[in-house]
């Protein structure tokens, strides 16, 4: 099992920055990639960002423009999703997501799929106004 907490949302003005922290317990974290999903209010939940075990691949949604950065410290157990230039379309809940694959490698399309990740944080809100 792997416990994942989410933190770092808030209030933002649109052009401003935040910066997501997924703090991660039980299973060895560094055996899991990870992701970063969202959901607006009365959308579906949709890929942001995620990131390979080791940290090597990274994958970010197209729509993004390079305005996301997504990292990894596994000494420290914890994910970072590094947010700039958010826009008010940006708002939403964001959840961190690990798998439990004992598979090192995986299509690129792994990792933007929710069902290839078995734990979830329960989300931190991000709200960018205008």
């Amino acid at each position: 099992q792997v416990q994942l907490v989410e933190s770092g949302g808030g209030l933002v003005q649109a052009g401003g920055s935040l910066r997501l922290s997924c703090s991660a317990s039980g299973r060895t974290f560094s055996s899991s990639a990870m992701g970063w999903f969202r959901q607006a209010p009365g959308k579906e939940r949709e890929f942001v960002s995620a990131i390979s075990r080791g940290g090597i691949q990274r994958y970010y949604a197209v729509s993004l423009s390079g305005r996301f950065t997504i990292s990894r410290d596994n000494t420290k157990n914890t994910g970072y999703l590094e947010m700039n230039s958010l826009k008010p379309e940006d708002t939403a809940v964001y959840y961190c997501a690990a798998d439990n694959s004992p598979y090192l490698r995986h299509v690129d399309s792994y990792f933007a799929t929710e069902a290839s990740y078995a734990y979830w944080g329960q989300g931190t809100q991000v709200t960018v106004s205008s």
